[in-house]
Order: structure tokens, then sequence, then C-alpha cells
């Protein structure tokens, strides 16, 4: 249950019956009013703007339209208090036994709790990641990976059909190199001396295993061959054997998609020229000479004609190139044609997160998007770069995979939960230091350590309350029944209602396409709980196991096991693992 929906269609109620009292005009439209927590937490626990959203179509001052409907709200059964502030929001304090059901319906729920319909379905394609396949995932890779799958995770809870999506850059003169470079491996495989690897091929050790592979599967078939008799098999034997890696190393962060999709297929199946004859019918393609580049041109810039893209009547800066000299297609046809495949498939909404140095290309890709078709929307996140410390030292690990540093030595030295949660602790186009020691330190000043001993400790309590209270079952089934009007402490108030905010975080951090909002949630959920324990260290009445009150300890189990749920169900979102203990 969301309770600012609850409460937003009590307001909406309160005001259809002005409506028909003649108090305010028919037609009104209250699409823009909201029912939120107020900014200052001590003007009441919500606050709705609804008289200053009607008062321009209504003809009334905004205070008139919350003066009449201020004494309507009072008269909910759950509505203790209401004052009109400021121009006309109205902010509303709701009643003790309110909050105290919340733990019930959290308990009814379970994980569930939070789960929206707000989505209604609608198919919605994440793709992420999406490296070329010529060799492992390195760091830079894990921000962009972690983002992509937390992200889809949220809009699913959300109520979005949700594709995680890889898109495979298989065509591009990079698979050409890989083919190389793995025969050169081939070669080596044969025990010939390879040297120096050439200036320009992939030089890192990853490509052995596919070299000695390959001898395996060949033999010497293609050792001494032209290039023109093997390029095109080990471009698909490398590429593969790249995704299969690729593959293999997502899985140890957690990461798993739905579809790969070969941008190779666009250009064997001809499905580039038919994108661009979609935009051609509708008039966005011309053929013409574009303006030479600002500042120094290159030394082979040349004017000529050329296939080009009306991006500038979409937003962009100017008309993009579709075509190269050769008659080939450009990076950009084949990605027109990707973008409108997914929209064949029913994606009119499409999210692609990408590197921040991608950045430029974002203007052209949104403009092809709408001019292919106006009901399609594309969203793109980009990531900025993670900076690896030790001790506050700027960090290199080793380079086994020839020039960076893998995603798999980062995850294999922290783990997954602690990469995937670290990586969403910064909004994604903010910068992002991972302090290798700071990320492992058991501390309030490490996040994910912090969320993870919530969750931990309220198992722990759970266990010793069975052992004070041998015939207590700890079970969700029985602790809904527990008397949650013994939940009064303002701190346990506080605590529920914290826990009540997380069906509105769900929704507005999908909407916003922010899962790092969650891990933000997360913390300071845990910072109530602990908070509340210490007062127990201080106060034995407000201790979660109480000798002797075997109610009030029962209450109180109901309180944090609900606390517990909510923060699994928040780590599910972020592909975090709840610890139930910590070593």
């Amino acid at each position: 249950m969301n309770v600012f929906t609850h409460f937003r269609a009590v307001v909406d109620e309160q005001l259809q019956e002005l409506v028909d009292a003649g108090s305010l005009p028919q037609g009104l439209v209250m699409t823009g009013i909201a029912v939120e927590p107020p900014r200052d937490a001590s003007h009441g626990d919500m606050a709705t703007n609804a008289a200053l959203v009607l008062a321009k179509a209504a003809r009334m001052k905004p205070r008139d339209i919350a003066d009449m409907l201020a004494p309507r709200l009072e008269q909910n059964e759950y509505v203790t208090a209401v004052d009109v502030a400021g121009p006309g929001f109205i902010n509303m304090r709701l009643s003790v036994s309110f909050w105290q059901s919340q733990v019930a319906a959290i308990l009814r729920e379970g994980k569930a709790y939070g789960d929206s319909t707000v989505g209604a379905g609608i198919p919605v394609n994440v793709e992420y990641v999406s490296a070329n396949p010529t060799g492992p995932m390195h760091v830079g890779h894990v921000r962009g990976a972690v983002f992509g799958d937390a992200l889809a995770n949220l809009l699913s809870k959300a109520g979005h059909k949700v594709t995680k999506e890889y898109y495979i850059n298989d065509a591009g003169s990079q698979i050409d190199t890989l083919a190389r470079s793995a025969h050169l491996r081939y070669r080596e495989a044969f025990g010939e001396d390879i040297g120096e690897i050439p200036e320009g091929l992939y030089p890192g050790d990853y490509l052995v295993p596919l070299g000695h592979a390959l001898k395996e599967k060949y033999g010497e078939k293609y050792l001494n061959k032209d290039e023109s008799e093997w390029l095109l098999l080990f471009k698909e034997e490398a590429s593969n054997a790249m995704m299969d890696m690729i593959r293999d190393d997502l899985k140890l962060l957690g990461v798993e998609h739905d579809e790969f999709f070969s941008e190779r297929t666009l250009h064997e199946s001809n499905r580039i020229a038919d994108a661009v004859d979609v935009l051609r019918q509708q008039g966005h393609i011309y053929e013409g000479v574009l303006e030479p580049p600002k500042g120094k041109l290159p030394d082979d810039w040349e004017p000529r004609e050329q296939t080009l893209f009306r991006a500038t009547d979409f937003g962009d800066d100017v008309d993009r190139a579709l075509q190269k000299s050769s008659g080939d297609y450009t990076y950009f046809g084949a990605d027109i044609a990707y973008h409108y495949d997914k929209y064949v498939r029913g994606y009119k909404t499409m999210i692609d997160v990408w590197g921040a140095d991608h950045g430029g290309y974002v203007k052209r890709m949104q403009s092809a998007v709408k001019a292919l078709a106006s009901d399609a929307d594309l969203d793109v996140k980009l990531c900025q770069l993670v900076r690896l410390f030790r001790n506050g030292e700027p960090f290199k690990m080793s380079k086994r995979a020839g020039n960076f540093i893998t995603l798999r030595e980062v995850v294999e030295e922290v783990g997954s939960d602690v990469t995937r949660f670290i990586m969403l602790t910064r909004k994604n186009d903010a910068p992002l230091d991972f302090d290798f020691a700071k990320v492992m330190e058991q501390s309030k000043d490490n996040p994910v350590f912090y969320v993870q001993y919530a969750h931990a400790r309220v198992c722990s309590v759970l266990a010793k309350a069975v052992e004070a209270f041998p015939n207590l079952d700890t079970s969700d089934g029985s602790l809904l029944n527990a008397d949650l009007s013994l939940l009064s402490h303002p701190s346990e108030v506080t605590m529920i209602q914290v826990c009540a905010q997380w069906p509105r975080m769900v929704e507005s951090a999908a909407e916003a396409h922010e899962p790092h909002r969650i891990a933000f949630f997360l913390y300071d959920l845990a910072s109530e709980f602990h908070t509340f324990w210490n007062k127990g260290n201080d106060d034995q009445s407000l201790r979660f196991i109480i000798e002797g009150d075997e109610a009030t300890t029962k209450a109180r189990l109901a309180l944090i096991r609900s606390v517990a749920l909510v923060i699994a169900s928040g780590l599910e979102v972020l592909g975090v693992t709840p610890l139930k203990e910590m070593r």
C-alpha cells in the first residue's frame, strides 16, 4: 500500500464532493495534485498542493480553496490535525494507529511490499553494458552494468514489463582486428615465436586460450593460409568466445541479460537500409554536403555529397551522415536500424546506458528515434568514470588483460554485493571513487556494511528472542497478531513512517530512472534502526527484547521484521543479497 496514493484518493474524493456541492466549478483537471511528505517534518506527516493547483482554473484564491478542503480532510478517521500554510498548502498529521497498522501491511506483503502497478505493464527495453566483444569486461564497464541492471529491476518492481538487452557490436573493424589477433595466438599455439604483438592488434593474454581452442578444433587447417580463407570464420569464433567470457564476467557480478542483439544481423538482413528508407519516406533524408568541422580541419576532410539525416529538425546541432564514401553505412546508420528494430518489437520506451565518453552521441540518437516514431521515447543515461583507490591512494591492479583492469579482478577481491551497492551510492552522472579498503570497512561510513548490518542485526534479535521466550512464534504470520498499539515511542513511529515511504520511493525512483535513490533510502532506514538500537543501550525499556514482557517484545519484533523486509526488498532491487549474519 502506497500511503501517499491512499491519501491522494482521499483528497480527490473531498474535492469531488466540493464540486458536487457547487463550491468548486465542474471540469477541474486534477492531474497535477500531489500528496507527499512536507519538506519540514515538523509541519506534519503529509502535505498536498491541491488548492494551489486548482486555483487558476477555479478562479479562486488558493487559500479559499484550502480553507474549504482542510476541514473535510480533518474528518478522515486517520487524520488528527490539518493546517493551511503559506499560500495554500495543506499539512496533515496522521494518527499513531494509522502508522501502527502499516507494520501489519508490510508483514502481510513481505518482500513484495512496494510492488507497484504504476508501470501498467508497459514494455521497457533497457540496453546496457554492450561492450565490444574484443576482450574481458574492464572496470569501466562495472558501473554501467550495475546501474543498468538495478534500473531494470526497479522498473520491474514499479510494474513495467522490462527486457534487459545487450547490443553486440560485432560488425565493425574491431572484429577484424580481433580475428587477426586470434590467428596470431593460433599460430603461437603451434609453438611459433610470435614475438612482440604488432601494434594495432589486441595484446592481452586472454586470447592465448582461444588460440589453443582454435588449434584443437581446426588443427593446422588455417596455419599458413591466406587471410581471406580464415578471416570470416575467425571473426565468428573469436567474437563468440569473447561473448562467452563477457557473459561469465557479468554473471560474476549478478548481471544476466534477457536478449543479446547482434549488430551483424542488421547488416546481413538489410535492415539498415530498411530503417533509412523509413526516414526517407518521411522526408528526413537528403543528399547534401556537411559544413566543415569547427576548428582545425582533419587532414582527410573534404567536402563531398553524402546521404544525410536531418537531425537538426529534431534538436541536434548538425545533420548527420549515414553512409561512408565506400557506400557502407556509418555506425550511426546501424544504430538507427537497431533502435527502429526495438520499436518494431514493441518498445516505445527505450533506455540506453552509456559511458560518459559517449555524451556527444546522445542528441543524434534521440533525434533519430523521434524521427522514426513520434510515440517513441529514448532516455540515455550516462555513467561517469570510476576511480580506483587503495587506502586513499590511486590504485592499479594487475594487467593480465593487456592494458586494463578487469571487472573480474574487482569483483573477486571485494565481492559482487559490495561492488554493486557501492556503484549505486552516487548518481550515475557523478564521478565515483572506489577505495578497496573503505568498501570493506565495518563502519557507519561504509553504506553497504551499514545496511547489511541492520538486516543481520534484525535476524540476530529474532533468534535471541526465541531463546528468551521459547514458546514465542516469530514467523511473519504470528507477528501479524502482535499488539501493535504498543509501538508508540516516537522513534518507533518514525521507523514505521520511513518504512511506509518505500512504495512511494519505488515509484518516484522508477519514474526518474534513478536507482541510486534506493541505496540512499536504505541507508536512511538502516540509520533509524541503528539509532533505536543504540537507545536501548541507554534505556533498557527501549530494547527489542524486554525480559518478562512478551507482548512488547513481540510488537517490537514485528516492527524490526518489517524493517528487515523493506531492506531485503530494496537490496533485491539493487541486486544485493541481504545477509543474515556478519563475519
